[in-house]
């Protein structure tokens, strides 16, 4: 008897956990961009500052956007390399 496959992309828990993915990835990227904000290293917080109303959104959703992609995409190739 052949023993059942894990379940894929196309399903619902293959789905499940690509979000699970995208989701750790986003909360790095918040952490990230907080990280940089207070420790401020390369003067992040002073060009925040000076860069107009829109700045820290700009760069809190464009760092939370890049890592839950990047998580996403690392999420596909585990899911479809993983060999049980």
């Amino acid at each position: 008897m052949r023993t059942k496959k894990p379940a894929g992309l196309a399903s619902p828990s293959g789905s499940l956990r690509l979000l699970s993915h995208a989701a750790m990835g986003v909360a790095m990227g918040l952490a990230f961009a907080l990280f940089l904000i207070l420790v401020n290293p390369s003067g992040v917080a002073t060009l925040v500052e000076h860069g107009g109303p829109h700045a820290l959104t700009v760069l809190v959703g464009t760092l939370a956007l890049t890592f839950g992609i990047g998580a996403t995409a690392t999420g596909v190739i585990f899911v479809i390399m993983e060999d049980d």
